[in-house]
């Protein structure tokens, strides 16, 4: 149970990551983007290191939404998931998980324009083919 979880959250995480990363790279570059995430996976890595019983951290330059810089920190949790539900699961089953779980958010998001992301219409099919993927999950499973 708790392999499972830990994929979704891994998914979700995943697919939210991809959106804030692509809203900073649409002010600044591919490459101060991708260094950004980089940069704050590290920090992010190390003050959890020293939370654990050791610790420091510092700040970020000037991006209109200061949340969209949270790609990097979902990138340290994503890593982190990503071998949980793997050790928990095993790859396959956690794979399936993680990426119908990024398709269902990514969806969302779109639907509802979130995050900067161009509002996309609702369809039927999207949906149904969510579900044709969970119970390809389910299929998998058993």
């Amino acid at each position: 149970m708790w392999g499972i979880l830990v994929a979704l959250i891994s998914g979700a995480l995943m697919s939210l990551q991809g959106v804030f990363n692509t809203e900073v790279t649409k002010q600044s570059s591919i490459w101060a983007a991708a260094g950004w995430v980089q940069a704050t996976a590290l920090i992010t890595c190390v003050v959890l290191y020293f939370c654990t019983g050791r610790g420091e951290i510092w700040g970020m330059f000037s991006i209109d939404r200061k949340y969209m810089l949270l790609g990097g920190v979902m990138g340290a949790f994503i890593t982190w998931t990503v071998i949980k539900s793997m050790d928990g699961l095993g790859p396959a089953r956690a794979t399936l998980l993680i990426v119908v779980t990024q398709i269902l958010v990514s969806y969302v998001v779109e639907v509802f324009g979130m995050f900067g992301v161009e509002r996309a219409g609702f369809e039927w099919r999207k949906l149904l083919g969510a579900a044709v993927a969970i119970a390809g999950i389910i299929v998998f499973r058993w």
